[in-house]
């Protein structure tokens, strides 16, 4: 994300090659600003260096902060797909 050039209000993502969905609601990397989240395991903790993996980041991705996973805060109980769920109906 921090290597995009410009962004889109409107985008086919690969989900749904049809149709156009608002930026916000897909996962494109085309926005209006280059800060994205990821969700990433702490592999090892050197002094004040944290080794993580299993990240979908490009190497050399600033990190601007780092938040715990809390299960109750993170994760919301009968959430749905949006426009997702409706291409499988």
């Amino acid at each position: 994300m921090h290597l995009n050039q410009g962004w889109n209000p409107l985008v086919k993502p690969p989900r749904d090659k049809e149709h156009k969905h608002g930026v916000f609601s897909t996962r494109a990397p085309h926005r209006p600003n280059s800060i994205g989240l990821s969700l990433v395991s702490l592999t090892s903790i050197e002094g004040r260096i944290l080794h993580i993996g299993n990240h979908d980041m490009l190497n050399g991705t600033p990190v601007l902060d780092i938040k715990p996973y809390i299960k109750e805060a993170d994760m919301q109980e009968n959430a749905n797909n949006g426009w997702i769920d409706l291409l499988k109906a």
